[in-house]
């Protein structure tokens, strides 16, 4: 990345991952440049960062050969359309906008532009993030490295060669931190229940599903084998097992990760229709 100017469009949280996670990898700080309409957070991240900070997303444009699209989906459109014809066929374009197609991006800048759509998950602000990775057909393969490299900062990276994936990965990795907040919650709550405080309750589960995550990240076996490793037969793990089986625990997952597929989907939709 010794050669490349990158500009991030939005200061936000997700944005303010990658830059840090990049100038952590040596990436030096005159290489990155950062647009907002937020002046308050753009001075933030010019003390944080010592960067060259821009209101006018033309001028931050202009000087950039990758642009990483930090925005709401909502207001992505908007701020395509002030780039149409700003940039050159050689600008890369880096989309982290959660359901956005990479056909309507395109279309809003104009046609003909090398984009790569991205979908980091939220532990990216800790840089124990994945994230997955597609390119249109414009993306060159020097293009695409650059692109790893970027997300490589803060993310695991998995590239895609249908797009349509990147809403599984949406549903499963993308959404997925709030299903284990949520798990962490309940069993707070039912350790607070047994009379637990509540405070080590807390601190019980969290530490429990880290430990878990550890361990399957470290593991040659698969969920299913560490599963069976620490359910002994007649044991209180298996009776907690099989009451979650019995109220089908692994259906509830499975319709709950398939509602975020579907609404992924409809987000696309419903943002691409945006003339």
């Amino acid at each position: 990345m010794q050669n490349s100017l990158i500009g991030f469009i939005g200061a936000g949280n997700m944005a303010h991952a990658i830059i840090s996670g990049l100038i952590n990898n040596g990436t030096k700080h005159n290489q990155i440049k950062i647009s907002d309409t937020n002046e308050a957070l753009l001075s933030l991240r010019k003390a944080e960062f010592n960067l060259e900070i821009f209101t006018d997303n033309t001028k931050l444009a202009a000087q950039c050969n990758v642009i990483v699209l930090a925005v709401k989906p909502q207001v992505l459109s908007s701020v395509c359309k002030v780039l149409k014809k700003k940039l050159t066929t050689n600008t890369l374009i880096i989309s982290i906008a959660a359901g956005v197609r990479s056909r309507d991006i395109e279309r809003w800048l104009g046609g003909n532009q090398a984009i790569v759509r991205a979908m980091p998950n939220t532990p990216a602000l800790l840089k124990q993030g994945i994230t997955g990775l597609f390119a249109n057909e414009q993306v060159s393969s020097k293009q695409k490295s650059l692109a790893e490299n970027i997300l490589n900062s803060v993310c695991e990276c998995l590239w895609v060669d249908d797009e349509s994936l990147l809403d599984a990965i949406t549903a499963v990795s993308g959404s997925g931190p709030a299903y284990f907040f949520l798990m962490l919650e309940s069993m707070t709550k039912a350790g607070a229940a047994l009379g637990l405080d509540e405070r080590m309750a807390q601190k019980l589960s969290i530490q429990t599903a880290l430990g878990a995550s550890m361990m399957a990240s470290s593991s040659e076996d698969s969920p299913q084998q560490l599963r069976n490793k620490v359910t002994s037969k007649n044991g209180t793990t298996q009776a907690a097992i099989e009451s979650f089986q019995d109220q089908n625990f692994e259906v509830i997952i499975a319709h709950a990760i398939r509602a975020a597929f579907d609404r992924a989907n409809e987000i696309g939709i419903e943002l691409g229709n945006d003339e």
